[in-house]
């Protein structure tokens, strides 16, 4: 398949500019994508996009991945009802590289005529001072122009600062930079983007003689639900793993709806249409299984295999009663405190756990067991364990012995309740 053929295949070309695909056909193209560090982490909703860039390399064309050292510090209006609050340069210049050091992870540099190549669109406009950007950019868009734009029109009852409107004569001279110093023809993103890219191909054609640019972007991904793709009930899932370890990535995919399994298959992983398809086959009847597939395909790449495995552990801890008590305690303190995030979680003093404190106690001042009569009847039919070994006594003593890597202890009381308790 070609580049655009496979985009529809995976459903995920939404719209494109005529004439994109028989360009593409004659020979290596270089489009770009552009990424505002209005963020300190990439999440996986940005990830849609170098999924693209990555498709995109891997047919022998070139990516770029833009970065938005100076659209950051305006703010795109594009899908919002209000205006942004700006950040700091400091924060933006620290979210952009840092995002820059995510990206190496996902595309290639060094291999040979299309590696992808990182551009800062801040090179653009440092220089240039207002007059020179109202004479040589703002004159070649008429306000009519701008204002016929969706994500424009959606903000002028709501309110649209000059900043924010003026995002999109940002966009459209970065494309014709790109166009005249690294031949990028091809402008992709969102489908929220159109208005943005399209200015910029109007753009090329006003200020270069028989210039011809493209737009190409993918759908809005959404869950079956018709909610926002990208969040779970705690919030953005990102593709650091200090903001969302790997555990929470991995879990974010095993709990995904059984409609939206198809969907993501087709827009995260590198697997070939056959190999796909005859996944789907095998494992029409258990969309567990797919999910597990997926999950640990996009853990290991998004993370490493080393990740992977720890969320594997730590999975097994939480969802299976029969895990040992070795296993427990061979866990890191990070693997041990992505199981407080994913369990009630409890603290106590370091006094009370260094002088020896009941069973029972812990339990009822903890609020894990409503009362020590509770304490007992449990302990008596052999409910209660502590790090994965039944107690035998209700007064059973727990000192800082108990504590799993100095820090925590876990505590069962029958196969589905599970807590743990933290030292603070």
């Amino acid at each position: 398949m070609s580049f655009i053929e496979e985009l529809r295949w995976r459903g995920m070309l939404h719209d494109m500019t005529p004439g994109l695909e028989e360009k593409l056909a004659e020979g290596m193209a270089t489009a770009y994508i552009g990424f505002d560090p209005t963020a300190a982490s990439l999440t996986i909703g940005n990830y849609v996009q170098i999924m693209l860039l990555a498709f995109l390399q891997r047919h022998g064309h070139r990516p770029v991945f833009l970065l938005g050292g100076a659209t950051g510090r305006i703010g795109d209006p594009s899908g919002k009802d209000a205006e942004r609050t700006l950040k700091s340069y400091d924060e933006l210049d620290s979210n952009l590289a840092f995002q820059r050091e995510q990206a190496r992870k996902f595309l290639d540099f060094d291999c040979g005529d299309n590696s992808a190549m990182f551009i800062n669109n801040h090179d653009f406009y440092k220089e240039m001072n207002v007059l020179d950007f109202l004479r040589d950019v703002g004159k070649n868009l008429t306000v009519n122009y701008m204002l016929s734009k969706e994500s424009v029109k959606k903000r002028l009852d709501s309110g649209l600062s000059f900043t924010e409107f003026s995002y999109q004569l940002l966009q459209a001279n970065d494309f014709l930079y790109l166009y005249q110093h690294h031949d990028c023809i091809i402008q992709m993103g969102g489908s929220d983007q159109w208005g943005n890219i399209t200015s910029g191909t109007e753009f090329i054609r006003r200020n270069v003689d028989e210039g011809k640019a493209y737009a190409l972007t993918t759908p809005l991904l959404t869950k079956a639900d018709g909610s926002k793709f990208g969040k779970s009930e705690g919030g953005n899932i990102w593709l650091d793993e200090k903001m969302t370890s790997p555990y929470k990535f991995y879990q974010f995919w095993i709990n995904a709806a059984d409609a939206d399994l198809q969907k993501y298959f087709r827009y995260f992983s590198f697997r070939l249409k056959e190999e796909i398809e005859a996944l789907e086959a095998e494992h029409a009847t258990n969309p567990n299984a797919l999910k597990r597939i997926l999950a640990e395909e996009l853990t290991k790449r998004i993370h490493s295999d080393s990740d992977y495995e720890s969320a594997m552990q730590v999975s097994e801890i939480v969802f299976n009663h029969k895990a040992s008590a070795e296993s427990l305690k061979a866990m890191s303190e990070a693997q041990l405190s992505m199981i407080s995030d994913e369990l009630p979680f409890h603290t106590v003093s370091p006094d009370q756990i260094s002088s020896g404190i009941a069973l029972d106690e812990l339990l009822t001042t903890t609020g894990i067991v409503g009362s020590k009569g509770d304490v007992r009847r449990a302990v008596k039919n052999n409910a209660i364990a502590i790090n994965k070994t039944k107690v035998q006594a209700h007064d059973h003593a727990i000192s800082s012995t108990d504590l799993l890597q100095g820090k925590y202890i876990m505590i069962e009381n029958g196969k589905k309740n599970k807590f743990m308790i933290g030292i603070s």
